[in-house]
């Protein structure tokens, strides 16, 4: 199937419900795998028409073993702790990379493929094969537009500041 738009994929829940991603359309959407920052995004954009997309993977690293019906309380209480909540969608645990990889996320690094050829630890990676677009690491983030299309690929290192310059050029 020849994808038009992240509006043509669907993701599960953490009660493992399938949601049609076009329940977001019209909005900015900021697709993660980790939290840290994005509570602060949401505050900032989040009655904008924007929102974040979380999409927790335990391939890097083996950071995120947890369950899918122990999520929300390992983010509360352990990682990144400290009582948080995310005000934003978590979705079921998937892989990112390698042969199991999630459609979404291969219609999206084959959209905004990765422009650093070092591949880094390879002992940390958990996925086989490894590809040159692969997300590296925790971090990446993908920023949608409006009508679906992926706008937008940061690597870990990208300042916060430059991804919010870029969802309220969007917005």
């Amino acid at each position: 199937m020849a994808y038009k738009s992240i509006y043509d994929f669907s993701a599960e829940t953490l009660e493992g419900e399938e949601v049609p991603l076009s329940i977001y359309k019209g909005k900015v959407l900021l697709i993660v795998n980790v939290y840290h920052r994005m509570n602060a995004l949401m505050e900032m954009f989040g009655n904008l028409n924007f929102t974040v997309l979380g999409f927790p993977c335990n391939q890097f690293g083996l950071q995120s073993p947890e369950v899918n019906e122990e999520m929300l309380n390992v983010l509360k209480y352990v990682r990144p702790g400290g009582g948080f909540v995310p005000t934003f969608p978590v979705f079921a645990k998937i892989e990112v990379n390698g042969l199991n990889e999630e459609p979404l996320f291969t219609y999206l690094k084959n959209y905004l493929p990765f422009v650093n050829p070092l591949i880094g630890d390879t002992k940390k990676f958990y996925w086989s094969p490894i590809c040159v677009n692969d997300i590296r690491w925790n971090f990446e983030k993908f920023l949608i537009n409006s009508d679906g299309t992926p706008f937008k690929r940061y690597e870990l290192h990208c300042p916060i500041e430059m991804v919010e310059k870029d969802i309220a050029d969007l917005l």
